[in-house]
């Protein structure tokens, strides 16, 4: 249940009339039950003096795709408020106008571009203005019999708008419906599948209104559901592992897609209710709680995994509405962004995890309000063609057309070992600067909490035990949908010993983790590699000991040539598959756990040298970092490698022993 946030302490910091602006837009952007991923927006009047003493009434209002829960003062569009106003009294205005005129009203030249419902903002006559999709009065909007329901649970103290197109046709129809039938009494506005607005005098009562607004559709529906919410949830008791299959339907989605895409898969309990629902294949279809939602779910999920029936049907879809716009339109590509299936879960796909997870948030959100609608009553959201306009915007086909420059690798999958520091943390931070999303291994519990965010996923696991390994893949594919790349750098660096004083317990325990472990990660990876759709990668992390072994280094010097001739073999055998493999072979690497400052200083004592000179001791008299490797292992997984297999590639600053 909703309820206010307002505190009067922290309420006081803010001052002027922006300052309190700001402190209300973020009580309403953390609640998920109101505003998801920059949705909502909120505005105040003002009045601003120019540098010639000209006072002008002004329009405060959020700008657009920004976070309500984040929002500052650089948020926020200036906006002249006669013209903004005024637009709303034209006949007829198109949305790429409109974006045009709403920059031309802008007082703040390098400010944000003001959200698409600022003219909605304006026609209203009230200093300060909220507006939320809440997922209770959504619901409600969203329902068969909803004018009653809405009459219900609000008597006369809203308006209610029927649903027309956001932007200029909502503002212009609100505006017509607002000089007739505003009233005293009239705290709200609600917007037919759409959202709901409410108004005041200060940014405390517009909020708390919201609040009160919200809270009575909460208290209605407790009230009025026909049916009871069930609840269910997997068998997780003995998990039968999904990593081949869910990598394969990623593999499909990627195809529809024409690009890698992220997949994250879910199988908590409120997936398990919405997938066991006895109606699943007729509410799941009826489209989204809200127009805008489209552009990040689609109009509808897949049930199952017939990812090239689905598409078909949205290619038909698009020929069927494609006439409705006077202009020509480019077609989105065909991929779901949602899939539910019985065996793998809740399925969200976006172009890169933060959008998959924008996908899943906004899912969660559409069963919850499907499933309270379908016990009052019955789900019943916009029509298909209504639906097709918001997916076809004006506005986002000019974004298609300016095209997204994405970074290279945005949509792919890595996994890297021995992530938690070094050139493994390095290497993990780089694929993500890259675009990837990232699995990190480590026996390192702070592995999870190396990065923040949707594309990163740190796993605590030891390399060298099997059923670790298994339930990290599994971990990983369920979070990201596959595996496209594959980075090999755990490893050990034994203390010094002459091979005639060797310990055979040491020996065994690096030729378990510099070697056996990367063995057994080669053979589980193969078959989730081989569904990259640009090729499996695997970049393995040899060293100079290689080619020029030093004395006291038996065990690590025989572990990593072995691990390349590895590489040199699974190269030979997956070429067949598309599966590149390459080897980085690093030296003199300081900033990594292999070197404590104890090793270091043997090693230089026993070349007779300075700690310094052992550091630079190269022909390009430079120091080697774990950031440079990272670069090399990011372009072995670009294109600028994209036909080179089995190569063998030095980052050493030139050794006079292997050149």
């Amino acid at each position: 249940m909703v309820g206010s946030l307002w505190d009067d302490a922290e309420a006081a910091k803010w001052v002027g009339e922006l300052g309190p602006r700001i402190y209300t837009s973020r009580l309403l952007g953390v609640d998920p039950d109101l505003v998801l991923h920059g949705g909502g927006n909120t505005s105040v009047k003002s009045k601003h003096t120019t540098v010639f003493g000209e006072e002008l009434d002004l329009l405060i209002v959020k700008g657009s795709g920004a976070s309500l829960a984040e929002v500052d003062a650089t948020g926020f569009a200036h906006l002249r408020l006669d013209h903004v106003a005024r637009l709303a009294e034209l006949e007829a205005l198109s949305d790429t106008d409109m974006a045009d005129e709403l920059l031309k009203a802008s007082i703040v030249p390098r400010g944000p571009a003001p959200s698409v419902e600022a003219i909605l903002h304006a026609v209203l006559p009230h200093k300060f203005v909220d507006h939320t999709h809440a997922d209770a009065v959504v619901t409600l909007t969203n329902s068969v019999g909803a004018e009653r329901m809405l009459a219900e649970t609000y008597g006369s103290t809203v308006l209610v708008v029927p649903y027309v197109m956001p932007g200029f046709k909502l503002a212009q129809l609100c505006s017509r419906q607002v000089r007739t039938d505003l009233r005293p009494g009239v705290i709200g506005v609600v917007l037919m599948n759409h959202g709901i607005i409410t108004f005041g005098s200060s940014a405390r009562e517009s909020y708390e209104r919201m609040i009160e607004l919200v809270g009575r559709a909460e208290e209605y529906l407790a009230a009025n559901r026909r049916t009871k919410l069930g609840s269910a949830s997997f068998d997780t008791a003995e998990r039968t592992p999904r990593r081949r299959e869910r990598a394969a339907l990623r593999a499909a989605v990627s195809a529809a897609a024409d690009a890698s895409v992220v997949m994250s898969c879910h199988t908590d309990a409120q997936a398990a209710t919405f997938l066991t629902h006895p109606d699943l294949a007729t509410i799941s279809q009826r489209g989204p709680i809200t127009p805008d939602h489209v552009i990040r779910t689609k109009a509808v999920p897949l049930l199952g995994r017939d990812v090239e029936g689905y598409a078909a049907a949205y290619r038909s879809y698009f020929d069927r509405h494609r006439g409705r716009s006077a202009t020509q339109l480019t077609a989105l590509d065909s991929a779901p962004r949602v899939i539910l299936d019985g065996e793998l879960g809740m399925c969200c796909i976006g172009h890169s995890a933060r959008d998959a997870k924008i996908a899943e948030d906004i899912y969660r959100h559409t069963m919850k309000v499907i499933l309270d609608a379908t016990a009052i009553g019955g789900y019943e959201p916009i029509s298909q063609p209504d639906l097709f306009d918001m997916e076809y915007w004006q506005l986002e086909q000019a974004k298609l057309r300016r095209g997204v420059a994405r970074p290279p690798l945005t949509g792919e999958v890595a996994l890297v070992t021995g992530a938690a520091s070094g050139i493994g943390r390095a290497c993990a931070e780089a694929l993500m600067e890259q675009g990837a999303a990232v699995t990190g291994l480590d026996v390192d519990p702070d592995i999870k909490s190396a990065f923040d965010g949707p594309q990163w996923l740190g796993l605590e696991a030891d390399v060298t035990d099997a059923d670790a390994v298994e339930q990290a893949l599994e971990g990983s594919v369920e979070r990201f949908g596959g595996l496209d790349v594959l980075v090999l750098n755990a490893g050990v660096f034994a203390p010094g010993g002459a091979i005639a004083e060797l310990d055979v317990g040491e020996w065994r325990s690096v030729m378990a983790i510099n070697l056996d472990a990367n063995a057994l990660l080669l053979r589980e990876a193969h078959p989730l590699l081989r569904l990259a759709r640009n090729g499996g990668r695997v970049v393995i992390i040899g060293s100079k000991n290689v080619a020029a072994p030093g004395p006291g280094a038996a065990a690590y010097s025989a572990s990593k040539a072995a691990l390349t001739q590895l590489a040199r073999v699974a190269a030979l055998e997956w070429g067949s598959d598309g599966i590149r493999v390459n080897v980085i072979h690093p030296n003199a690497v300081f900033d990594t756990r292999l070197w404590s400052d104890e090793i270091l200083a043997d090693r230089a004592a026993g070349y007779g040298i300075s700690v310094e000179q052992y550091r630079t001791g190269n022909l390009l008299g430079t120091e080697v970092s774990s950031s440079d490797v990272a670069r090399l292992c990011v372009s072995m997984c670009g294109p600028a490698f994209a036909k080179t297999t089995g190569a063998q590639v030095p980052v050493d600053g030139g050794n006079d022993r292997v050149v």
